[in-house]
């Protein structure tokens, strides 16, 4: 519920999108277990001014965005800066949204290299990676 804190993303893959450094997508990850996995997310107010320029609108406004961490094996060749968390099974869910941050913020780590997997790479959706 925005605006309690800590927020669940459920996704079934993830990928970087080409860049004017980099001109193609950096590759689909998914988990080796083909199972839907959760970025954890927190919401939080930023105090300052959204909007354009010349039309600015004061804040507070409530934002969300995805936590990361450092990336793992897989995804540091394709973004070497962070990855996001990504929480794998009900238990992390539950921990990441009802825990207090002390506990939670065990979660923001990587996830083991054989937990993900590239499984499509390029500019094209049909240039699929060697399983």
């Amino acid at each position: 519920m925005p605006g309690s804190g800590e927020q669940l993303r459920r996704i079934c893959a993830g990928a970087e999108p080409p860049t004017p450094k980099r001109k193609t997508s950096s590759g689909l990850r998914s988990r080796r277990t083909g199972r839907p996995f959760a970025f954890g997310g927190i919401w939080t107010e930023f105090r300052g001014d959204r909007g354009t320029k010349s039309k600015p609108i004061p804040g507070p406004h409530l934002v969300y965005g995805f936590l990361t961490t450092s990336p793992n094996a897989v995804v540091e060749p394709i973004h070497p800066k962070a990855m996001p968390v990504i929480l794998t099974t009900q238990e992390e869910r539950d921990v990441w949204m009802r825990a207090p941050w002390d506990e939670a913020k065990a979660l923001r780590r990587p996830l083991p290299d054989d937990a993900l997997k590239i499984v499509a790479r390029g500019a094209d959706k049909e240039d699929r990676a060697a399983a």
